[in-house]
């Protein structure tokens, strides 16, 4: 499809975001103290504008996005694939084990990711490939998509995906 006209949409809206609590692990032996961030979220999506011209509905994308970032609010999140923290559940609670360190949370405030970290690196990747797997996304001509995770002003991390 060479004579395209591929337009780059990006949404960057105040609203995507989340309030979540986390530590990052450094590695057997080292982690951060538990503490939270007002974590951002934005998204560029490269898609061929129509003969309507439109590339597609955006307010889709904004309302996905949304529901992406509401699954993550207010919560703890915890890495179940790290390496370095075992996990457990019973009674209501989560145990998350590291080293000789054991660290007790309510289940209801908790939400284990399949990640290695809780990063932006990893949840960057993470929320790519959420978002890819929505269904209001099937069938839709999308080239590229880049989604980006802040855990504060001037710190971003960004995951991308291009057709082949």
């Amino acid at each position: 499809m060479g004579t395209d006209i591929l337009t780059r949409i990006e949404i960057s809206k105040e609203y995507l975001n989340f309030s979540a609590g986390h530590f990052t692990i450094f590695s057997a032996t080292e982690r951060e103290n538990l503490h939270g961030h007002n974590f951002r979220i934005r998204c560029n999506v490269t898609a061929p504008v129509g003969a309507d011209g439109m590339a597609f509905d955006y307010v889709m994308l904004k309302r996905v996005l949304k529901a992406l970032c509401d699954e993550l609010d207010e919560r703890l999140l915890l890495p179940e694939r790290s390496p370095h923290l075992r996990i457990e559940r019973g009674d209501g609670m989560v145990i998350a084990w590291f080293g000789a360190e054991r660290l007790t949370f309510l289940e209801r405030d908790v939400l284990l990711l399949p990640i290695r970290n809780v990063t932006i690196e990893e949840l960057a990747e993470l929320l790519l490939a959420r978002l890819r797997a929505r269904s209001e996304l099937a069938g839709r001509d999308l080239r590229a998509v880049e989604l980006g995770v802040s855990s504060g002003d001037g710190q971003w991390a960004f995951s991308s995906w291009r057709t082949p």
